[in-house]
């Protein structure tokens, strides 16, 4: 160690030669300088000024920094980084690369996979799996060489070998429709043959077709007490328009529609009664598939008619039979008073009496006297709507006809036609089969036969005879025949019903 004069002589001597130097330090003892308490004055001094810390460096003293002892871990954490990095640039060339192309190029198999998530990865971004070494990945076929077959000889196989083929079969399930549940077959040696593999892909096919069409005839049909989304719809805007208030429930349901019961509202051209129905027509017509004869032939409908498709009938049929209404009203017959019309949903003014509607005349108990004045009501009804409003109901039964106020009301008159049309008369014959059935099972004496009843509407007197049906239809029948011919002359339903003493001809209404 050296003494303080050793110390001394040595600073003489490194002196600068080229001017003296700086006043130097005032000299302290060498047992100042190892002072324990100098040490921690200078230590304290350098803690008041904190370092600049590089934020990689954080990162690396984080929690993790245990582990990080280790070399071999520290380099798999940075290799990990690399791997990101690289997946990240890979993916934003893959984008670039594609573009707004409908065909797109996948890099999958240039990424780097590693076994560790990426925390950092959001949940909207692709996470790429590696699954090369997947065990519920189907095996590959082994494929067959360009000149189909391998091997020589005896152990040559071709490509319709019944193993390959089966193999394939099996491989190809994974290509159905995933509602068809074909299993995961792992582990084991499945073979399917041509024709079982045909057979289940035909049915699959089929019942994708089916599902199809069962879920458009769902969305598309109105259903019993229930309406399709496109009808439900169409009354919540008329709900919204104002021109109704609420709709209560349903009324009653049948073959062709469906009748809701609403609160009236308000329309500038006419006033709304306080309680109204809808009658909603049905878009299927599975349960009446018969009503093209009832307007195909109509003169007044028969052009638009063959230009429709079967959905746009159901408008036609709605529209038919506001006209109709509209003909029984200038002819005061009591039935429902149209309010509006909106593509197959009929609004009309309600015949019943606080929510209650009128009951039908085959339910309402009546006395005597009371049924004997429904029957003539019945027949001036049938009478007016002959020879006024030149219509034939032709589906008259005591169904569709309500009994309120002490009157009948007729009802349901969709499938009205003219006297004119090809089978009229068959359908006015069958209306007043149908009265004349119910009239006398409830005991009126006055109550006439369907021949007279027949005779009484039309006013065509065909004689009764011995008042066998084969003879009066077969009557019927060469009336109808000679106003078809009539009718394929002239051009035009203007051909008088009529029978050999000279009738006065029906004129067709003006208003269409």
């Amino acid at each position: 160690m050296l003494t303080l004069k050793q110390i001394e002589v040595v600073c003489v001597f490194l002196q600068s030669p080229w001017g003296s130097a700086a006043p130097a330090a005032p000299a302290c003892s060498l047992a100042d300088v190892m002072s324990e308490q100098l040490a921690t004055q200078l230590d304290e001094e350098n803690n008041a000024f904190p370092a600049l810390t590089d934020p990689a460096a954080d990162l690396l003293l984080s929690d993790e920094a245990s582990e990080t002892t280790s070399d071999l871990m520290l380099a798999k954490m940075l290799q990990m980084q690399f791997d990101r990095e690289f997946d990240d640039q890979l993916r934003r060339e893959e984008k670039k690369f594609n573009g707004e192309s409908k065909v797109s190029i996948s890099f999958e198999n240039y990424r780097m996979v590693h076994p560790y998530e990426d925390s950092d990865s959001s949940e909207d971004e692709v996470d790429w799996q590696d699954t090369r070494h997947d065990p519920y990945k189907a095996d590959k076929p082994q494929t067959t060489p360009r000149r189909g077959f391998t091997g020589k000889g005896k152990n040559i196989t071709t490509k319709h070998d019944a193993e390959t083929c089966g193999r394939k079969n099996t491989a190809r399930m994974d290509n159905f429709a995933p509602e068809v549940h074909v299993g995961d077959g792992l582990g084991m040696d499945l073979k399917l043959s041509n024709q079982v593999f045909n057979s289940l892909k035909q049915h699959c096919y089929s019942e994708q077709r089916r599902s199809a069409r069962l879920h458009e005839k769902k969305e598309h049909s109105t259903a019993e007490q229930a309406v399709d989304p496109r009808t439900r719809l169409l009354m919540y805007k008329m709900v919204n328009a104002g021109v109704l208030e609420n709709i209560n429930g349903c009324i009653s349901t049948g073959k062709e529609s469906v009748v809701f019961h609403a609160d009236g509202g308000s329309l500038e051209e006419q006033p709304v009664p306080d309680e109204v129905v809808l009658k909603v027509f049905k878009t299927t017509l599975n349960e009446f598939k018969n009503r093209d004869r009832y307007i195909k032939d109509d003169y007044r409908f028969k052009e638009r008619f063959s230009k429709l498709n079967p959905r746009k009938v159901i408008r036609l049929w709605a529209e038919k039979e506001m006209h109709n209404l509209a003909r029984m009203k200038k002819a005061e017959i009591p039935c429902p008073e149209v309010v509006l019309l909106k593509k197959h949903i009929l609004v009309m003014s309600f015949i019943g009496k606080d929510h209650v509607p009128a009951p039908k005349l085959k339910d309402v108990v009546l006395n005597s006297e009371d049924m004997k004045n429904a029957f003539y009501q019945v027949l001036h009804l049938m009478q007016l709507m002959y020879q006024e409003c030149n219509l034939v109901h032709a589906d008259l039964s005591e169904y569709n006809m309500l009994w309120h106020e002490g009157k009948v009301w007729l009802i349901d008159v969709s499938q009205s036609i003219e006297p004119t049309h090809p089978h009229g008369l068959e359908f006015l014959f069958r209306d007043c089969r149908n009265v004349s059935t119910f009239f006398q099972k409830r005991g009126v004496s006055e109550a006439m036969s369907v021949y007279e009843l027949f005779n009484a509407v039309s006013g065509l007197n065909i004689p009764v005879g011995a008042e066998e049906e084969a003879e009066f239809m077969a009557e019927i029948v060469a009336l109808e025949k000679r106003n078809e011919d009539h009718v394929q002359k002239r051009g035009k339903k203007t051909f008088p019903v009529t029978c050999e003493d000279g009738d006065p001809p029906l004129k067709p209404d003006a208003d269409d």
